[in-house]
């Protein structure tokens, strides 16, 4: 029985995974923590195993150590996410001997989407990246978007793709788009969206689009209780839950 710290738990995604948990015949809901709340010391009294934070970009590290220290597993849907920032929860998670997951999204048709994209993208000329989300999202572009792009870019550099053709002279506004390892990536905020994304990928006479639509923040939960089950097999940090379903 895996016992469950929920970080954010007043939270649109919070609320739900706190649902999904006490659902789950495996698992306990053991706390619920927000803002202002000792998490280190809330998590160790409610005796959990395992954390989840979906909060915001700027408390998300912070509450991942703060899970670490109190010795548990973490599994982290949060995005804004840094190289440094990555860099400084994988010594946290090595010295504490725990596992932590941090996943640009937990749903189960996004994680294929970005895996499709990369296969395909060294196969194409052209190739970008155009990801849609309600306006009330606070970073742009999404974690989503950033781990595709990054996912294409490797791919075509381990196939020796060339750079992606653009003879764009002038684009003050900047509506190219923004260049995440090159790959450029759109940012969509309209009422009425939850959360989509586009890859499209072109050559001369041909075009792919590989494209994957969330409507509901329940689309989330398998992919949030795969991640709290298989967490603490994976040793350290894992970035994407691509990996967990063996991708």
């Amino acid at each position: 029985m895996l016992k469950v710290a929920v970080i954010g738990a007043k939270g649109r995604m919070g609320t739900y995974v706190c649902e999904a948990v006490e659902g789950a015949e495996d698992m306990e809901l053991v706390a619920r923590l927000d803002a202002g709340d000792d998490l280190a010391e809330v998590i160790k009294t409610a005796g959990a195993t395992h954390a989840v934070d979906f909060t915001t970009p700027q408390t998300a590290e912070a509450n991942a150590m703060a899970a670490l220290g109190a010795g548990v597993h973490v599994v982290v849907g949060t995005t804004g996410w840094t190289e440094e920032a990555y860099a400084r929860v994988r010594e946290a998670a090595a010295a504490a001997g725990k596992s932590v997951l941090i996943a640009p999204n937990f749903a189960i048709s996004a994680v294929l989407a970005m895996k499709f994209a990369a296969a395909a993208a060294p196969y194409f000329e052209s190739v970008e990246v155009i990801e849609m989300h309600h306006p009330d999202k606070l970073d742009a572009p999404s974690g989503t978007a950033i781990a595709t792009a990054k996912g294409i870019a490797a791919a075509r550099e381990a196939a020796g793709a060339p750079a992606l053709p653009d003879n764009t002279q002038t684009d003050e506004l900047g509506t190219r788009g923004g260049k995440v390892t090159g790959v450029p990536v759109h940012a969509v905020r309209l009422r009425g969206l939850y959360a989509s994304e586009e890859v499209l990928l072109g050559n001369p006479g041909e075009q792919l689009v590989v494209r994957t639509d969330c409507f509901d923040r329940v689309s989330f939960m398998p992919g949030v209780l795969l991640g709290l089950r298989k967490v603490a097999d994976y040793q350290g940090l894992t970035i994407g839950l691509d990996a967990f379903l063996g991708l």
